[in-house]
């Protein structure tokens, strides 16, 4: 059974850091290209950052360049994103996502709030 397990979400203040976490299991992590998308309310879903278990290349939304840095471990099968220079347009639902040619999976999602 395919898990992604997400964790570290929460309140920050605008400035402030978080960190989430996300637990796989059930594929081939090095595989995969594993990231985390993010959904504020009312608006699409949209791409923050991924890496690609294999050679470990990233991506990055353009707003968060800078501040944000994904990092994966193979060995744990988990992927970290370090979130710092919070802004309050930051806030939504991340979700955990990994993927292979059209095979996707998704976690359950974490909120993040960012106050101002």
């Amino acid at each position: 059974e395919v898990q992604l397990v997400e964790s570290g979400g929460g309140l920050a203040q605008a400035g402030g850091s978080l960190r989430l976490s996300c637990a796989a299991s059930g594929f081939t992590f090095d595989d995969y290209t594993i990231g985390w998308f993010r959904q504020a309310p009312g608006k699409e879903r949209e791409g923050v950052s991924c890496i690609y278990g294999g050679d470990n290349t990233t991506y990055y939304k353009y707003s968060v360049k800078g501040r944000f840095t994904i990092s994966s471990d193979n060995t744990k099968s988990t992927v970290w994103l370090q979130m710092t220079g919070l802004k309050p347009e930051d806030t939504a639902v991340y979700y955990c996502y990994a993927g292979i040619s059209s095979t996707n999976y998704w976690g359950q999602g974490t909120q993040v709030t960012v106050a101002s």
